[in-house]
């Protein structure tokens, strides 16, 4: 009896999944998310260098959509990520308007209890990939 329970309950599941009748979650853009929440102020929800902030900061945004185009039709994956993370870029020549993502990701991802092994550079690298993918995505054609 609990057997052909069983197989009827999978097989009804089965039959669900390959009608289409169970709608898929939607999958979560990361790099979106993070662009909207830390980046769009001063870049602009478009990347083009529109955003708020950047009248306060009295600093000319650059548009985020043509990093490639202006870099020979290339997107620089590697100075993207050494740009948003900050923590490798030298601070010699005065300060940055740009803030420390790694830092900031690094106290973000800390672990809240210690009973786990847990590593907060996998977390910020994690998200800087992400938001170098977003502006990856971002590129004009």
């Amino acid at each position: 009896m609990r057997r052909a329970m069983t197989a009827a309950v999978l097989s009804g599941i089965a039959a669900a999944l390959s009608s289409g009748t169970v709608a898929a979650q939607p999958a979560i853009d990361i790099g979106k998310s993070e662009y909207y929440a830390k980046c769009a102020v001063c870049h602009g929800l478009s990347g083009k260098g529109e955003g708020s902030f950047g009248e306060v900061l009295k600093v000319n945004m650059p548009d985020l959509t043509t990093i490639a185009k202006r870099n020979g039709g290339v997107f620089p994956v590697d100075r993207v990520k050494m740009a948003i993370d900050g923590r490798a870029t030298p601070r010699a020549h005065g300060t940055s308007e740009m803030p420390i993502w790694g830092t900031r990701y690094s106290v973000e991802g800390a672990p809240r209890h210690d009973d786990f092994r847990y590593d907060p550079e996998a977390f910020v690298q994690a998200r800087v990939l992400a938001l170098v993918d977003y502006l990856y995505r971002l590129q004009v054609r």
